[in-house]
């Protein structure tokens, strides 16, 4: 019971991962809370593979498409380092309550994201540094300390301010992940030793294969539909989270 519960949460998360390019721990960290008794540090470390792992494998279709922009997910990626490695440490020291309650403010932001209109396309503009800046050390610190690849907030600024056209901000959101959650997981060798990676490894091979195949049929998908309903599902996540954190423990 317990690996097909792991193989079915990884099909969640590689869809996710594949059809809209963001929100994969989102998924996977209340996932390993909730169902597989993971305390919330641990949860979020745990994640920070499986979502590793599903973005990788499915960056790889949109490399082949051109539908990366390599330089500009590497740039927020190093100029997030610190706040990434620095909120990899200090995850260690927080409260159980106090990442589970920001993991869950997390989640209301993302679903808001995801139900904004759809943008035309429009003549892309240059990231300039001075926005580049706050939006890595922001991705970053959200990866370090709750888990989270910041796709969620990737893909909207890119596409809203910089006109970045939807396809190519996905793929480009999905590298900013991978590289940001190796980074950060890295950053919590320290944990290593206390998980039990079975659970873990599992889902990440069921989001693996489920990624890839989301990737490479993501522009047949009405991804607008699919946002809406993700966007719901992380507000009752989060409501859940909360009501069970300070009202029901």
């Amino acid at each position: 019971m317990e690996i097909a519960l792991a193989l079915i949460a990884g099909v969640f998360i590689g869809s996710v991962l594949g059809f809209i390019g963001a929100g994969g721990a989102m998924l996977t960290v209340p996932i390993l809370i909730y169902l597989f008794n993971f305390t919330p540090v641990h949860a979020t470390t745990a994640a920070l593979l499986v979502v590793f792992l599903a973005a990788a494998f499915g960056l790889v279709p949109k490399i082949k498409a051109g539908d990366v922009q390599i330089k500009i997910a590497l740039s927020i990626w190093s100029l997030g380092l610190i706040t990434n490695l620095g909120g990899a440490i200090v995850a260690r020291h927080l409260s159980d309550a106090f990442i589970i309650t920001g993991f869950s403010i997390i989640l209301v932001l993302a679903g808001l994201s995801m139900l904004r209109a759809p943008i035309t396309e429009r003549t892309e503009k240059k990231i300039p540094i001075i926005a580049l800046v706050p939006l890595s050390l922001v991705i970053g610190s959200m990866t370090g300390i709750f888990g989270i690849g910041g796709g969620f907030l990737a893909i909207p600024i890119l596409v809203i301010f910089f006109h970045t056209p939807q396809i190519k901000a996905a793929g480009t959101s999905l590298f900013i992940i991978a590289i940001n959650c190796l980074t950060a997981l890295l950053g919590r060798q320290y944990l290593w030793q206390e998980i039990d990676w079975k659970i873990p490894v599992i889902i990440s091979i069921s989001a693996i294969i489920i990624s890839i195949f989301g990737s490479h049929h993501s522009s047949k998908v009405p991804t607008a539909i699919l946002r809406k309903s993700f966007a719901y599902l992380l507000f009752a996540i989060a409501a859940f989270s909360i009501l069970e954190t300070w009202v029901i423990s």
